[in-house]
């Protein structure tokens, strides 16, 4: 599918709501309720799986399915709440992940061993 980005999608998402005259309901306080809810039920779907067959849900058309549907629902609302905060969500995740790696530097490996210290 042709214009994947993140821009394209936004103003899809603005374009559907504005459509259905939903602009109203679309308040940041309403949009990150919305994204803890589909959140949550992306949740649901692994909650009392075991991590083994957490690593399988893809395997199961179904469960793939649903899964997919969730992760859609998340990012339709994290694109909407930024979109109407004006975050530039690329840009904030990419300051972050900078950010975290000032914070979180690569572990150092262990000095080797003075072979000549047991000697």
């Amino acid at each position: 599918m042709n214009g994947l980005d993140v821009q394209t999608l936004q103003r899809r998402l603005a374009a559907f709501a504005a459509a259905r005259d939903w602009e109203q309901y679309h308040t940041p306080k309403n949009l990150a309720a919305a994204l803890s809810v589909e959140a949550s039920e992306l949740v649901e779907i692994f909650q009392w799986l075991t991590p083994e067959q957490s690593a399988q849900v893809m395997e199961v058309p179904e469960t793939a399915h649903r899964v997919t549907d969730e992760v859609a629902d998340v990012l339709a609302y994290l694109l909407q709440f930024c979109e109407v905060l004006g975050i530039d969500a690329l840009a904030a995740l990419a300051e972050k992940i900078d950010r975290n790696e000032a914070r979180f530097p690569v572990p150092k490996p262990p000095e080797s061993q003075d072979r000549h210290s047991s000697e």
